[in-house]
């Protein structure tokens, strides 16, 4: 079926802030469109294991969170749309949003959620073990090494948080960093260094992650940037913490954001600096990066389009 030209709400991305966006404005009466966007179902599709989400006892798996969550938003009437905004004008009301299969609608609000994207070093073998061992969320994924050998790679804020939360449950974390000193602040890296659990490799890359999707990560290959020698880590786990990156680049000079592209809402709403306009999830949210968090952030922001909507006569 053809999009209509026009619609009371379009939500850019279709992670759980985009969903559960797309949950509310439906029962809401507003019929919805969510734009699926670069990554359909956002980052919770390159997870298996999901045991922190509510509702799920026994845990879930990522991509089937997704896809439940977007039968559950069709089941309301979203329209969902295989497609990507390259363009959008928010000069002037309704806005414009060009899309790169489907040419322009209008929309007299919109909800962006197009997430963020975890950095990572660029290796093949990341690619291929990513959910099966490679990770750039320890709040997420940290249980399941229990008693087990992790890296961790990074040398920010970041990292040092990352490695101190994952000895919690790890017996060893093991800080790779390619400079010779952190860049983190002294009392993240202080209290790194005083952790027992926790080794520091200065002067080292990883060259490369080995293990089978099937196994799961079993070891990584380093690098000594000085020396050139090259060792094996016996590790279980690999968790990437050289930052994120909110996909807001279609936002650049069009709404407020901090110098790393996180967009600046108006607490406690989900305002933006242009009036119509909203955020959810982590392009907004540099703290937390959760799927709970961000489908709570999905839910405020459809609740401020509908009252502003209705503030504007559109119903």
């Amino acid at each position: 079926m053809p999009l209509r030209t026009h619609y009371k709400v379009v939500i850019v991305g279709s992670g759980p802030a985009g969903l559960t966006a797309a949950i509310y404005a439906s029962r809401a009466n507003l019929e919805p469109l969510v734009v699926e966007g670069i990554q359909p179902g956002g980052q919770l599709t390159t997870t298996t294991d999901v045991e922190n989400f509510p509702g799920f006892p026994h845990g879930i798996q990522g991509p089937a969170l997704m896809d439940v969550t977007r039968k559950q938003a069709e089941r309301f009437g979203t329209e969902i749309v295989v497609d990507t905004v390259v363009d959008v004008d928010v000069a002037k009301r309704p806005f414009t949003l060009t899309l790169e299969s489907a040419g322009a609608i209008t929309a007299d609000s919109v909800i962006v959620a197009s997430g963020a994207s975890a950095k990572y070093l660029g290796l093949e073998s990341e690619k291929n073990l990513l959910g099966y061992g490679v990770s750039a969320c320890a709040t997420c994924d940290g249980f399941f090494f229990r008693g087990k050998d992790v890296v961790v790679v990074g040398g920010g804020d970041t990292a040092m948080e990352e490695a101190s939360f994952l000895t919690k449950f790890c017996t060893k974390v093991h800080l790779v960093h390619r400079r010779s000193e952190f860049r983190a602040s002294k009392i993240m890296v202080q209290r790194a260094l005083q952790n027992p659990k926790i080794e520091v490799h200065f002067d080292t890359v990883v060259e490369e992650i080995l293990g089978e999707p099937a196994t799961g990560v079993k070891g990584v290959r380093l690098k000594n940037a000085k020396t050139g020698g090259v060792r094996t880590l016996n590790v279980s786990g690999y968790f990437a913490a050289i930052g994120h990156q909110p996909n807001t680049g279609l936002f650049r000079g069009k709404l407020d954001m901090d110098d790393v592209g996180y967009l600046k809402i108006r607490h406690p709403s989900t305002k933006t600096s242009v009036p119509g306009i909203f955020a959810a999830g982590d392009v907004a949210d540099f703290i937390y990066r959760q799927a709970v968090s961000a489908a709570g952030e999905g839910c405020k922001a459809a609740i401020d389009a509908e009252r502003w909507l209705a503030e504007h006569g559109i119903r």
